[in-house]
Formats: structure tokens, C-alpha cells, sequence
């Protein structure tokens, strides 16, 4: 068997007045986190209670949460260092960077020796667009520690191609660091987690930001969780280990990789092979051609 173990820092946001007492959150949290863990992640954008550390911040609107890319530099070495000391890989949520001209909404993957890789939010939230954030065009899976992971930001969870594509180049474990605003947002991910899980048969780890910070920042509504394809080898219902809704907390859960392909190999459903079997079938389609907005409302 090929164990991981998985724990999802749900992060409760608040308003803080210097990097150093957002950094205390960090550690409050982590400090939770058990020290045989393979993976930790954190939520996404959760670093957004810094915009209040700004001088005039009663005077700005979430159209210039872009003002924590200030912070970048620190947020990074914060990561690096904890992946250093703790020894673990660290999916350290989301935060808004500027690269040239643009803002990203990228993810940051920390290896245990301070390296880290990154990732590009592709789709983002209609939104988002309010605050400046362009789209990334790469989607990767990287050979970090046990298993072979990708990245899923949120809304990409509700795309059903961006976990298709990286569960067909290798992904075993997708992590979805996500910031709902609502209970209704948090359900779509949450829904979209579960049914990538089963399509794609692979672990889906979903970690939401949380809390009620206060305008001009948006309230958070989340539960993580660790999720399976719903099969005789997990529990029916695909949850490996669940949070408690809205708290400000860690879960931890282990995962069997070797389960993924036997699996894909002997489950009631054999998803992953089957969704190319009728490939004679799908290329007879050219189903994004004929959606517009007036098909859509008549």
C-alpha cells in the first residue's frame, strides 16, 4: 500500500494590521497539523486580511485587493521556510502576484528543501475581474513527494477539462485551494470536487478560505475536505475526512494511491478508462461551437 497523509488548513480570515500577526494565524494553524503529514494545504486568496494593514485601508474597495502583492516576497519566504523546518510539502493556497503589466492568482506547491513550483489560476471567477486578475494558459502535474499532484484553484474545479487533463497526465491527487462567498458558492465547488473525484478517479483535496472579515474583504464560507471516488474501497459516500463547517481548523486524512489504480482497473465504475472509450462517438460533436447566450435564455 501507498499511503499519503493529507491535512487541509481551513483558514478562518480576519483583518490584521502587520504581515507579522497575519504570519501568527499561519502558525496557529499549522501547529495543528501533524508532523508525520505528506501534504498540507492552505486555502485560497487567504491572505487578502493583509489589504487592511495599509494606511488608508477604511478608504479602499475590493476592486484593489491586488494591493497584497506588496506582501509577496514575505508570504513566500514565510512558506519556504515552514516547508524547510517541518519537512513537509506545503500547498500554501493562493495569493494575487503582479508579473509585468498583469495580475495572476497563482498557487504556490513548497517542496521540503524550500523549492516550489507554481500555478496560474486559468478560469477565474466572473468576479475576480474586478480585481484586475488575468488568466494562466498552463496546466501542469508535478512528481512532488508520494504522489503525482495538480492544482485546481476554485472555480477551475467547476471545469470539467481542467481536472481531466491533469488526471490524464498523471495527476493522482488534486488539491482545489477555494473562496467561497456564499453558501451557494461553496456547494458548487463542493459538488464539482466530488464528481471530478469520481470521473477522473482520483483523491480531490477541496480547502476553503473562511470567515466574515468585513467589507471591503468578502466573507468566506467553507468545509474541507478530502474526498474519494464513491466506490467499495472508500466509504459510499467519497468523504475520506471532512472539517467542521466554518472553523478556523485543520483535518487530516490518509489516502491509498495504489487503491486509485486498482480501482480504475476492478471498480463498479471504471470512469477514467471509460470516458475514452466512445471517442467515435464525442468526435461527431462540436458542442462549444453552438453555445451562445441567446441559446442559452431562449
Amino acid at each position: 500500500m501507498k499511503q499519503v497523509k493529507i491535512s487541509a488548513c481551513q483558514f478562518r480570515v480576519e483583518k490584521v494590521d502587520s504581515f507579522e500577526e497575519f504570519e501568527k494565524q499561519v502558525l496557529e494553524l499549522i501547529d495543528q497539523v501533524p508532523s508525520d503529514t505528506d501534504y498540507v494545504v492552505f486555502p485560497e486568496l487567504f491572505t487578502v486580511g493583509l489589504l487592511a494593514s495599509f494606511p488608508d485601508a477604511d478608504k479602499l474597495t475590493a476592486a484593489e485587493l491586488t494591493k497584497i502583492d506588496d506582501y509577496t516576497v514575505q508570504y513566500k519566504e514565510l512558506f519556504r521556510r515552514l516547508a524547510q523546518s517541518r519537512q513537509q510539502i506545503i500547498i500554501a493556497g493562493s495569493h494575487l502576484e503582479k508579473r509585468e503589466d498583469k495580475y495572476f492568482n497563482i498557487a504556490y506547491i513548497f517542496d521540503q528543501d524550500g523549492s516550489y513550483v507554481e500555478h496560474k489560476k486559468t478560469h477565474i471567477f466572473p468576479a475576480e475581474a474586478n480585481w484586475q486578475t488575468s488568466e494562466g494558459d498552463t496546466l501542469e502535474v508535478f512528481s512532488i513527494g508520494l504522489a503525482k499532484i495538480g492544482l485546481a484553484v476554485c472555480y477551475e474545479a467547476e471545469i470539467p477539462e481542467v481536472s481531466r487533463i491533469l488526471s490524464a497526465n498523471g495527476a493522482e491527487i488534486i488539491f482545489c485551494p477555494s473562496y467561497t462567498f456564499t453558501e451557494a458558492g461553496f456547494w458548487r465547488v463542493r459538488h464539482s470536487a466530488q464528481a471530478r473525484a469520481i470521473e477522473n478517479q482520483v483523491y480531490f483535496v477541496h480547502c476553503p478560505t473562511v470567515g466574515e472579515p468585513g467589507a471591503p474583504l468578502p466573507n468566506g464560507f467553507g468545509r474541507s475536505s478530502i474526498l474519494s471516488p464513491c466506490d467499495l474501497a472508500w466509504t459510499p459516500n467519497g468523504i475520506v475526512a471532512e472539517a467542521e463547517t466554518n472553523k478556523h481548523t485543520v483535518v487530516t486524512g490518509t489516502v491509498d494511491i495504489d487503491e486509485l489504480y486498482e480501482n480504475r482497473k476492478t471498480g463498479a465504475a471504471t470512469t477514467f478508462v471509460d470516458r475514452t472509450r466512445r471517442e467515435d462517438l464525442y468526435s461527431k460533436y462540436e458542442p462549444y461551437k453552438s453555445i451562445s447566450l441567446e441559446k442559452t435564455r431562449s
